[in-house]
Formats: structure tokens, C-alpha cells, sequence
């Protein structure tokens, strides 16, 4: 089952304006990032907790950013 980024990806361009430059703070590069956010590959632990601290969210906050399934 896919998981509904959309949240995630608003909160990328109010803090970053880019999911580009979202990917530069990240350490990763643009192609990864897509594929994280396409569902081609999964997010690690630590590139959550990093995106959590990156994005200002919550860590309580995670299930609605990471673990919201498509509908």
C-alpha cells in the first residue's frame, strides 16, 4: 500500500520553497527525493526524524506526514 505525501510535500514548499532545496538540506539529491516521495523507495528512520527537524514538524506529528495511506 502507498502512502499520501501530499501533507509532506506542502510542508516542503512552505519551509523550502522547492522540494529541490528541501533535498539539498537533506543530503540527498533531487532523483532520491522523488523516488521517497513517488513511493519507488522508502524512507529511513533517520531521513524522517532529519525531515521532522528540517521542517519544524513534531515527532508526535510523524504518522500524519509519513504513514498516511492513499485513499
Amino acid at each position: 500500500m502507498d502512502y499520501d505525501y501530499s501533507k509532506l510535500r506542502g510542508r516542503i514548499r512552505e519551509r523550502f520553497g522547492t522540494q529541490d532545496n528541501f533535498a539539498k538540506a537533506m543530503e540527498m539529491s533531487f532523483s532520491t527525493l522523488s523516488l521517497k516521495l513517488n513511493n519507488k523507495a522508502e524512507w529511513t528512520q533517520d531521513e524522517m526524524r532529519r525531515a521532522c527537524r528540517l521542517l519544524e514538524i513534531n515527532e508526535n506529528n510523524i504518522i500524519t506526514y509519513f504513514f498516511t495511506h492513499e485513499v
